[in-house]
C-alpha cells in the first residue's frame, strides 16, 4: 500500500504540517476612506519580513508595510496628489522616477506587489491608458492608473546583512512563517515519497505531467497547451 507524497500530506493538514495561524493575524491593505491618517504603532509581524505600521483614519484601522523614517504619531494622507513618504495615492498622480511600494495589481485589492523589507519600485513611463512601473527585478509592469501605491521605500533593508550562522536559527525563522524547511530535493527521496524518487534506472524520461493531474501528482513540467506544427 502506498502513501501520500509530501505535497499531498501538506495539503491535507496534520500535526506535522500545520499552519501557525497566530502569525497571520495582521493583513496589509488600504482603507476605503480618504483623508488624513495617523500612525498608531510600529510593530513586528512574524508573517512579514518588514515591520508594519498600525494606522487609523476616521474609525477605520488598517495595516501597511512601514516606510523608511516612519515615526509613531506621524500623520500621512490617503488619496490626493501630495508626494511625501508614507502617503497613499493613485498611480496616475505619482510623478516619474518616484519610488513606491505596496502596489495594487487591480484597483481596490489593497496592494499585492513590492511588500518585502527594503524593496521598492520606480514609476518609469506613462502610456495612453497605463502606467509603466519598473519592479525590483528590473522588469517593467504596466498597471491601471487608479491602482493605489505608497510613496517611499519599505523599512528593514538590512535584514539580510546579518547571517543566520546556525541551521537552528533558520529553522525557527521558517517555522514562524509556516514554511517547510529544509526542503529535500525530490530526486533524493525514495520512490514511494515522490515520482522522481529512487536512484534506480538513471534513464532520461519525460517529466511532463497531465494537465488534469490530481494535487500532489502535478510535479515536473506542466503540459503545454498544444504541441506540434500549427495548421493554417
Amino acid at each position: 500500500m502506498g502513501k501520500r507524497i509530501i505535497q499531498q500530506a501538506r495539503g491535507k493538514g496534520s500535526l506535522t504540517y500545520r499552519v501557525r495561524k497566530k502569525a497571520f493575524t495582521k493583513k496589509i491593505g488600504y482603507p476605503i476612506q480618504q483623508g488624513d491618517a495617523k500612525i498608531l504603532k510600529i510593530l513586528h509581524s512574524a508573517a512579514h519580513s518588514a515591520p508594519l505600521i498600525k494606522a487609523k483614519i476616521g474609525d477605520e484601522i488598517f495595516y501597511n508595510a512601514a516606510f523608511n523614517g516612519a515615526i509613531e504619531g506621524e500623520d500621512f494622507k490617503i488619496g490626493g496628489d501630495e508626494i511625501k513618504e508614507g502617503n497613499v495615492l493613485p498611480l496616475k498622480n505619482v510623478p516619474i522616477t518616484t519610488k513606491i511600494f505596496n502596489i495594487e495589481r487591480n484597483p481596490g485589492d489593497g496592494g499585492k506587489m513590492i511588500r518585502t523589507a527594503g524593496s521598492n519600485a520606480v514609476v518609469h513611463k506613462i502610456y495612453d491608458n497605463k502606467i509603466g512601473v519598473t519592479m525590483s527585478n528590473k522588469k517593467e509592469t504596466r498597471l491601471n492608473g487608479d491602482c493605489r501605491v505608497t510613496i517611499g521605500v519599505i523599512a528593514g533593508e538590512g535584514r539580510k546583512h546579518k547571517p543566520f550562522v546556525k541551521a537552528g536559527r533558520k529553522f525557527y525563522k521558517m517555522k514562524a512563517k509556516s514554511k517547510l524547511w529544509p526542503r529535500t530535493s525530490a530526486v533524493k527521496m525514495n520512490a514511494v515519497d515522490h515520482p522522481f524518487g529512487s536512484g534506480r534506472g538513471k534513464r532520461i524520461k519525460n517529466k511532463t505531467v497531465q494537465r488534469n493531474a490530481s494535487p500532489g501528482k502535478k510535479v515536473g513540467h506542466l503540459r503545454p497547451s498544444r504541441t506540434g506544427r500549427k495548421k493554417r
